[in-house]
């Protein structure tokens, strides 16, 4: 495609902004990266997302796109170049999508649970219960898309990345090789892969940044 201005706001420690970064990598699409700080919102995050005012969003020749899941599909409709992101058959393509909800919808609150009460007794049963069942649908495949990178093991990256770096800084381990050994050699092959290391932000800055989030405040009593 010629003539194409693409553009995403987002910021570097979010799993939702990184998510449309492969995809754009996995499909061999340039693009300017534009890093927000969510503290002070820029007019320009305002003006494409007066609704939810959230990264990621994603511009396609001016026109605005938010929700990450949303975002994905676009950009595979739009551009047939590089790997699909979602498989042919239609009703591969419905349960890919179910499983990419099923992250969003399901694993999320729970990590997000997980680190507000510091490893909660539940809230680890919970975690653990979910990447069983995520487990159970990768079966013996390499990647949730088969021999390659698709839409679910895109959205897993939170796993890959992000769950194991919370785990650390919280200090309750959830995710280990030996309670999910098909999840954890997945995310093993998932990190191995040239598009996702460079696109992923280190993992020493990821965890100083949630080990500074997790720290009591100096003002708290």
């Amino acid at each position: 495609m010629a003539n194409q201005e693409v553009k995403l706001l987002g910021v570097w420690e979010s799993p939702f902004s990184k998510r449309v970064e492969i995809a754009l990598k996995m499909k061999g699409v340039e693009y300017e990266n534009v890093e927000e700080d969510l503290s002070t919102k820029s007019p320009q995050l305002l003006k494409y997302n007066p609704i939810h005012k959230k990264v990621p969003v994603f511009l396609h020749n001016g026109k605005p796109i938010v929700e990450s899941l949303v975002i994905l599909e676009y950009i595979d409709e739009t551009w047939k170049s590089g790997t699909p992101l979602l498989p042919q058959d239609p009703l591969e393509r419905a349960t890919s999508r179910f499983w990419a909800k099923f992250i969003d919808d399901k694993l999320l609150p729970a990590a997000i649970k997980f680190v507000g009460s510091k490893g909660g007794e539940q809230d680890v049963e919970e975690i653990v219960e979910l990447l069983s069942t995520l487990e159970n649908e990768l079966k013996d495949k390499k990647f949730f898309g088969g021999e390659s990178i698709g839409l679910v093991d895109i959205v897993g990256s939170i796993i890959a990345l992000w769950l194991d770096v919370i785990q650390e800084a919280v200090g309750v381990e959830i995710f280990t090789k030996e309670k999910h050994p098909k999840l954890f050699k997945w995310s093993e092959e998932f990190m191995d892969c040239s598009i996702i290391k460079e696109t992923l932000p280190p993992r020493a800055d990821l965890l100083a940044f949630w080990q500074s989030r997790l720290q009591p405040s100096a003002t708290s009593g």
